[in-house]
């Protein structure tokens, strides 16, 4: 099955996050994962909206998306973002299509 990283992000410093962006991105990528949600406009259809800077990538399997975020290329950008965020991170496994 399918499996998803949903991650909020509160953006401490913005200019010191793009270095984290620019690491972590093309980790996921490498991994075989897709971004589908990268920081779009938030809007809260019920309770109170999103304080945070939402990014959800899919990945081939839960296996592939916890092997991406274990990797040691994103461990390095890891270290250097939760220096200009801070970060809650989690897998889900999506539904068979």
């Amino acid at each position: 099955m399918t499996a998803y990283i949903v991650v909020e992000i509160d953006v401490t410093d913005p200019e010191g996050y793009e270095e984290y962006r620019r690491l972590a991105a093309p980790t996921v990528i490498n991994s075989g994962g897709k971004y589908i949600v990268r920081g779009g406009e938030t809007t809260s259809l019920y309770g109170d909206p999103p304080k945070s800077r939402i990014a959800i990538m899919l990945f081939e399997s839960m296996d592939k998306a916890k092997a991406a975020f274990d990797s040691p290329a994103f461990k390095a950008a890891k270290a250097i973002g939760d220096k200009y965020a801070n970060f809650r991170v989690y897998a889900v496994e999506g539904l068979p299509q």
